[in-house]
């Protein structure tokens, strides 16, 4: 029975993250729409299909599970803020051009959870792990020096998910429940924003845009809500060293399409800041599967 829960577990942990790597081609085929309007359709229909996840199932007690946290309710309206910003971000991104970005801002996301545990929760890291984030450090500066910028869009999007997952880690909720607050509390700010477009604002999904792209922006819903209950399913399930290794499955395949089938270029400059990072998450990953290992033992 474990085995087999083991092998479901596994398997919803990597559907999460390979929709996740695969979701730039879903966002690329709405490139036609505004992204200010992508952003709030998939607010809009997360929030209701989440909601039609959770009633039935449990009617309001996600509600009161939540209440019962102190502080619990203002940290996930903040959350809902980062992740909004974090979705829009990276909409933005992948039909403006720029996924080989997205996928440099999740290579760099898990140093940077490691960063910020340092300087806010006091952690405390062993040298192979300061070695990870000083490689990291010196890919970015090396992309920075060579482009004459940072890279804004990647470390937007580091900063953005860390600093979401920091205040998730800190507010003890149900991933769903506190999931569907954050979508609440930005369903009507989405809604109101979507009906003005659709008043002779730039808004065509009643008719411009074709059934076809209106069906796409309905599907962004459970394309944002289905790979979250694959991971809270598999995350419960799948020791947390095998779920630190998959998580490099979704820019690793970003990065595939940003090049591979986007066109979008990767030079050698670009290739040298990349493998200055992937040596960190190289050093990173190896030292967690130790400890794993060790603590197995």
């Amino acid at each position: 029975m474990n085995a087999a829960l083991d092998r479901k577990g596994l398997a919803a942990a990597t559907f999460a993250f390979i929709a996740w790597g695969l979701v730039p081609l879903y966002w690329h085929l709405l490139k036609i729409v505004p992204s200010s309007q992508i952003i709030a359709h998939r607010i809009v229909w997360s929030a209701l299909l989440l909601l039609l996840w959770l009633v039935p199932r449990s009617g309001l007690r996600w509600w009161r599970e939540i209440r019962a946290h102190k502080h619990a309710a203002p940290a996930l309206a903040l959350s809902s803020l980062l992740i909004a910003f974090n979705w829009g971000l990276y909409i933005w991104a992948v039909n403006a051009g720029h996924v080989v970005q997205t996928s440099l801002g999740y290579f760099i996301n898990p140093l940077l959870n490691v960063l910020l545990g340092v300087v806010i929760l006091r952690e405390r890291l062993n040298i192979l792990q300061w070695l990870a984030i000083a490689c990291a450090a010196l890919g970015v500066a090396w992309l920075t020096w060579q482009s004459g910028a940072p890279p804004w869009i990647a470390l937007g999007l580091a900063f953005s998910f860390a600093l979401y997952g920091l205040v998730r880690k800190l507010v003890a909720v149900d991933a769903i429940g506190g999931l569907a607050l954050e979508s609440l509390y930005l369903f009507l700010p989405a809604l109101a924003f979507l009906l003005w477009a659709e008043a002779g604002h730039g808004g065509e999904f009643t008719g411009g845009w074709g059934w076809n792209i209106s069906a796409l922006l309905i599907g962004g819903g459970a394309i944002t809500a289905l790979p979250l209950l694959g991971f809270t399913y598999g995350v419960r399930r799948v020791p947390l060293s095998v779920v630190g290794l998959l998580q490099y499955l979704s820019p690793s395949l970003s990065l595939l399409i940003g090049v591979v089938i986007l066109h979008e270029p990767f030079n050698n400059d670009l290739a040298l800041g990349f493998a200055a990072i992937w040596l960190g998450l190289l050093l990173f990953a190896g030292d967690g599967w130790r400890r794993a290992r060790r603590v197995a033992v």
